[in-house]
């Protein structure tokens, strides 16, 4: 097919001043997310050079074009929210249009942020031609008065300057030092994570997940996967070569032991989805309940992204895991080796960052699966950033339909210590778009509740979020699940350690309350893309996918 465009378009390609050398080249698009609006895109122009580079090098021609990217800290706490997660369906859908339409042989897909990366693969998986993900790279921490910080602090700073902990030059000092530059949020936030989930699953090459963005070394990184997506092209090597079930299960499973963002869990299953493979919340749960915890990174901890770098990459870590039989080694990735070959020449350089088996940071992974008959289809919770006192709670429900009436409540004092917060209609459908509830856990640990303050949600978290905030309540509320008929005041039982999430109701009272349940219209006015994302968004346990109408 590719021959024939040439041959029937070659003119059109003559009027962008291409040679017919370099049309009877394969054709390399350069999937290029960067923008003005988010700091983790601000320089990836630079870093699609350089791809650009390596792929002319080894004798392509490229074409490069754009897709959106959207900053999640930007559209936190508002109605710009329902976008993100909706964005990672257009991002692959733009693609796949690109793609096909231009019938090109091979791709770059240059990404960095929340749901572009997750968007990107995606569309790698359902296009299966040659390609290979690069990231911009994390951010490198702040500093402040000697210690290192970063923007999951930041909408803490309210209730420390309420309560006198902290003056107003002091917290302007803070927030003007959080993000020093360009990249990636520099804790494991949903970025760091996804960037890494694309090293685990062998979409990217080594390093991918950790090179600091103004490095160097991530610009060599660029040139080298332009290099190779044209090797790639030669050996004929795709994605959905590398992408098997075992790919998925180490993926997981290195999710588990870093400590990544729940988010992943949405992206891997959607991922999956495009590759044809099921991925379910039981395999979550097994694999969590076997994969000892071996990193504490931010939120969780006060280690960085740059910090797993001078460890020795994500590859330490899975060279630790690798060792001890806890992944399929034999495993290929688009790098052109196995999972084996690429740890074999891999080392632990920092012991307090990547801790060994048998000195874990915990016995097991870092998110944790809840059921219950709140959450009769799952319940998902990031264990890592829980603290030890907040493992079991059981309190009387706070009940809201929107984010902002919670945040408004927690922040003016209306919400006692010892209470569940109830979060509701914030689902893929009910929304729309499953918005990330930052701004509220923000606000419990502002006021100083967070050791003992819970809060559950049909709504998903941030990456950045810390405390027992429990998302992805499935059924979602707008669905008809049971957090759709908590009433103010229920006692609501949560045992992240036995993985259970109830309230204190009896199934005939449950039954009761739901069949006088309808379905209310959405709290908040839905453009045309999320009118149609809300229709055809699956449930969060299934990955908040599209169904096809």
């Amino acid at each position: 097919m590719r021959s024939d465009v040439v041959k029937n378009r070659r003119s059109l390609f003559l009027a962008m001043g291409r040679t017919r050398e370099e049309i009877s080249r394969p054709l390399v698009g350069i999937v290029n997310s960067q923008n003005e609006l988010v700091p983790g895109h601000i320089h990836l122009d630079d870093i699609a050079r350089a791809a650009r580079e390596g792929v002319i090098q080894a004798g392509g021609t490229p074409f490069e074009f754009s897709t959106i990217a959207i900053c999640d800290g930007l559209t936190e706490g508002h109605a710009g929210m329902c976008y993100p997660l909706p964005s990672r369906e257009l991002i692959a859908d733009s693609i796949e249009a690109m793609v096909l339409a231009h019938a090109l042989d091979a791709m770059v897909c240059v990404t960095n942020c929340d749901k572009i990366t997750p968007g990107m693969m995606m569309a790698m998986a359902r296009l299966d031609i040659p390609s290979i993900l690069l990231s911009g790279g994390p951010m490198q921490a702040g500093k402040y008065r000697g210690e290192p910080i970063d923007v999951s602090r930041v909408v803490e700073l309210a209730g420390k300057l309420e309560r006198g902990e902290m003056t107003r030059e002091e917290r302007r000092e803070f927030m003007e030092n959080a993000a020093p530059g360009c990249g990636s949020c520099s804790g494991l936030f949903t970025a760091n994570s996804m960037n890494c989930m694309a090293e685990a699953l062998g979409l990217a090459l080594p390093w991918n997940g950790t090179i600091p963005a103004v490095f160097g070394r991530r610009r060599e990184l660029a040139r080298y996967s332009g290099i190779r997506v044209m090797e790639l092209w030669q050996e004929g090597l795709t994605p959905l070569s590398v992408l098997t079930k075992q790919a998925f299960e180490n993926a997981i499973t290195v999710d588990m032991a870093i400590g990544g963002s729940t988010n992943t869990i949405l992206h891997l299953m959607a991922i999956a989805n495009e590759a044809g493979i099921q991925l379910d919340l039981d395999l979550f749960d097994s694999i969590g309940r076997r994969t000892p915890r071996l990193c504490s990174f931010s939120p969780a901890g006060n280690h960085h992204m740059e910090d797993l770098f001078e460890a020795g990459g994500l590859q330490a870590v899975m060279k630790e895991l690798a060792e001890n039989e806890f992944l399929h080694s034999q495993v290929m990735t688009l790098s052109g080796r196995t999972v084996g070959k690429i740890v074999a020449e891999a080392q632990v350089k920092r012991r307090d960052v990547v801790h060994s088996i048998d000195d874990p940071y915990d016995t097991d992974g870092g998110i944790a699966i809840l059921r219950g008959n709140l959450a009769p289809e799952g319940a998902v919770v990031k264990k890592a950033a829980v603290r030890p006192e907040m493992l079991q709670h059981r309190g009387p429900a706070r009940v809201f339909d929107i984010e902002e009436e919670a945040v408004q409540a927690i922040l003016n004092k209306h919400v006692d210590r010892g209470s569940v917060v109830v979060i509701r209609y914030e689902g893929p459908r009910g929304g729309p778009g499953m918005r990330e509830m930052l701004t509220a856990t923000g606000a419990i640990v502002s006021v100083g509740q967070d050791g003992d303050t819970a809060l559950v949600t049909d709504g998903r978290f941030s990456g950045a979020t810390r405390g027992a905030a429990i998302g992805h309540v499935s059924p979602e509320a707008m669905a008809g699940g049971p957090i759709a008929i908590i009433q103010e005041g229920d006692q609501i039982d949560i045992d992240i350690t036995a993985r259970s999430l109830n309230v204190m109701l009896s199934d005939e009272e449950i039954a009761t309350r739901l069949a006088k349940w309808t379905a209310p219209p959405l709290k908040r006015e839905a453009k045309s893309y999320l009118q149609r994302y809300s229709a055809l968004a699956t449930s969060a346990s299934t990955g908040a996918v599209l169904r096809v109408p």
